[in-house]
């Protein structure tokens, strides 16, 4: 099977691999999108404490846009203890449909040494852009955990991932390529 680089040398592009990079610059452009200073210090990093830096990185990282209901839709217009509580939202595509984990549960039920492997180390489904994850400088991932931990443990389990060929329950968002024939490749597979 030839690797995404390989098939772009060709001119052939799979249907997943475009999918998979449509997403990714959508996950990245709502992340630069979300620039507002909603919750966000102006201190420099220098003067800021560990769970202040957690909060910036929770709103320059656009946590928030996925894993906080109404988050992106409100122009970050959610109170902080609203924030990380996950989502009954979905992201769908040719993966399935995956939902935005409660992310104060999940610290709950670790340690800052389990969060930290987590993050360096997982790969899991989009539209989570874990390989940017998992390159975070340690001390920004442990930041992050010191500033979720500091949040009231609150809201639900999100929902469980659901296959490729099953209706989710829930609403979610699609995330399926259109008119790829305008990429000008010969071949879509």
């Amino acid at each position: 099977m030839k690797s995404m680089h390989q098939n772009r040398k060709s001119g052939k592009f799979s249907k997943i691999g475009v999918a998979v990079v449509i997403l990714t610059g959508m996950v990245f452009w709502s992340f630069s999108a979300c620039t507002s200073d909603a919750g966000a210090t102006s201190k420099p990093k220098s003067e800021r404490t560990v769970i202040e830096d957690g909060k910036y990185m929770v709103m320059v990282g656009g946590c928030n846009d996925c894993h906080t209901i109404g988050f992106a839709e409100t122009g970050g217009n959610v109170p902080e203890s609203e924030w990380l509580t996950g989502s009954p939202v979905g992201f769908r595509g040719p993966w399935g449909t995956t939902f935005p984990a409660n992310l104060r549960l999940t610290v709950a039920k670790m340690t800052e040494d389990q969060w930290v492997e987590m993050c360096q180390t997982r790969q899991a489904m989009p539209p989570m852009p874990w390989p940017s994850l998992n390159k975070m400088d340690e001390s920004d991932i442990r930041a992050i955990y010191q500033f979720i931990k500091s949040l009231e443990v609150k809201g639900d389990v999100a929902p469980a991932y659901v296959q490729p060929d099953q209706e989710p329950q829930f609403p979610y968002f699609e995330f399926v390529p259109k008119h790829l024939e305008r990429l000008g490749a010969s071949e879509h597979k």
